[in-house]
């Protein structure tokens, strides 16, 4: 076998090894939630005495504020979101939107650390897509993974290694971004970008500024884009300039 099938197959190895782990997680998050749903119907009938005479004790977080996207005005048809990558997630044909030339290289960034191995207590991925004057880029791979080793498969390159990975990183050029951390707190969209050395704000999206529309999960974000919680399965889109693009939504593989 030559070396360059002995590498492909040990890309693909990686890969049925992730998305092993990732199933029997998803499983055993399965088993967990509906272990809570039982405990939680019986919390509520005990709790119903409590709730007759006093009112909830805490307030629970608010959600991101949200609007129709009639708000903005008219939409483009999203373009074809590109072929399928090495995570079975389509990867934009255009140019990445910036290098890697400023990210981080294993310093902590915003109390988020690079450490030698994947964490996983905190385990969910979202999405991001980006247009600037209506002409799709991609978020490039190996995002807050120094020293990136690229694995090549017949979909295209995977980061299989690196010398640390961020909590928040990226292993191909699909948008996906894994949220992978030894904690459960709410990262966001700006701490992303702080790792991979871009500016974010509402005029500016790495080097491409102008007036930017943030789509969260379909509607519009109505706030700084730094600060789009990112949440599992999270679609998040960026439109930088005009035209607009109607929101591009991927289907998350079994897996992810």
């Amino acid at each position: 076998m030559s070396k360059g099938s002995r590498n492909t197959q040990k890309a693909r190895e990686r890969l049925a090894r992730i998305r092993a782990e990732q199933a029997r997680r998803r499983r055993r998050r399965i088993g967990a939630a509906s272990t809570a749903a039982a405990a939680a119907v019986i919390a509520a009938v005990v709790g119903i005495s409590l709730s007759v005479t006093s009112s909830s004790s805490g307030a629970t977080a608010p959600g991101p504020s949200l609007a129709p996207l009639s708000t903005v005005g008219t939409l483009q048809p999203a373009p074809s979101p590109g072929a399928p990558g090495a995570e079975s997630v389509p990867v934009p044909a255009e140019a990445p939107l910036a290098g890697l030339a400023t990210s981080a290289t294993g310093q902590p960034v915003a109390q988020i650390s690079c450490q030698v191995g994947e964490q996983t207590v905190f385990h969910i991925h979202a999405h991001l897509t980006i247009f600037v004057n209506g002409q799709a880029r991609q978020v490039p791979a190996a995002i807050g993974i120094p020293g990136a080793q690229a694995q090549q498969t017949p979909y295209g390159p995977f980061i299989a290694a690196g010398t640390c990975f961020y909590w928040l990183h990226t292993h191909a050029a699909d948008g996906i971004i894994h949220i992978e951390s030894p904690i459960q707190r709410t990262y966001t969209l700006g701490d992303f970008f702080d790792i991979w050395g871009q500016l974010l704000g509402p005029g500016q999206v790495g080097p491409a500024t102008g007036h930017v529309i943030a789509l969260y999960n379909g509607r519009v974000y109505e706030g700084n884009p730094r600060d789009i919680p990112l949440t599992a399965h999270a679609q998040i889109q960026l439109d930088i300039g005009t035209p607009l693009i109607a929101p591009q939504h991927i289907t998350f593989p079994a897996g992810l």
